[in-house]
Order: C-alpha cells, then structure tokens, then sequence
C-alpha cells in the first residue's frame, strides 16, 4: 500500500520540521520540506498531506499560513490533490493557536486530521502516524 507524502513547512526554529523527521523516521513515510524552492515548484500528481505551522501570534493582522506553503497552493493540482491538513502551532498563541491548518481546512475542504504544539512529542508522532496510515487505508480502498 503506497503512503500519502506529506509536505511540510519550517521556520528557521525547526519545529515543525522535527516532527516532520521523526514521522519520516518512524514510518518510512516521504517528507519534503516547502523552504526548498524546487519542491515548492513541484506539481504533485497523487494525493498528498500538508503539514503547516501557524504563525498569528495574537495580532489578527498577522499573516496566518506561511508564504512557501501559500505558493505550493498556487498550483491548482497541488490544490486538488491535498486530502487533508496536519497543524502545528504553539498554545501561546491563545485564539490563534493552529490557525493556519484551522483557516486552510476551512477554505479548502480538506480535514484537519491531527494537531500538535511546537515539535510535538513522540506520542503525537505515533498518533499522527496511525492517522495517516488509516488515511492510506481508505485511500487504497
């Protein structure tokens, strides 16, 4: 059975990368990384998983999702092949916290299928996993 990539985004801080490497470590499962300028370029041609940081700290006029993942989902077929939205983001952040995933699934349709705070622990790792390996199963069918 194929597995869904996913797709993910980090900041300088790493955080979401991380989480990102330990899922990829853990399952097999392909990442790549949107701060690479080739593979924001890319049109992928099957379905794929978004893995996106929020960014609003508290100042509604903060930009929510990050500008690589906003050009990745200028291509219409990156757009239509997304099945759905991992969030991370900090409980800091208050109203605010995972933002971006929240607003993306809204606009898109697409399910926020897990949430984790900064780099996530390995127990979100593991239930991230099983999320995204029910999500291959139901994709196979």
């Amino acid at each position: 059975m194929a597995s869904v990539p996913v797709y993910y985004y980090s900041s300088v801080s790493n955080l979401t990368g991380r989480f990102a490497e330990h899922l990829a470590a853990q399952t097999g499962r392909e990442v790549h990384n949107l701060a690479d300028a080739a593979v924001r370029r890319r049109e992928v041609e099957a379905p794929w998983v978004l893995l996106t940081p929020s960014y609003k700290a508290g100042n509604a006029d903060e930009v929510t999702l990050p500008a690589p993942v906003k050009a990745f989902l200028r291509s219409p077929a990156n757009r239509r092949r997304l099945v759905g939205i991992i969030g991370s983001g900090n409980r800091n952040f208050g109203e605010y916290y995972q933002a971006a995933a929240r607003e993306l699934a809204a606009a898109s349709g697409r399910p926020v299928l897990f949430e984790f705070e900064l780099s996530g622990t390995s127990e979100d790792v593991d239930a991230c996993a099983r999320i995204l390996d029910e999500l291959d199963a139901a994709l196979a069918r």
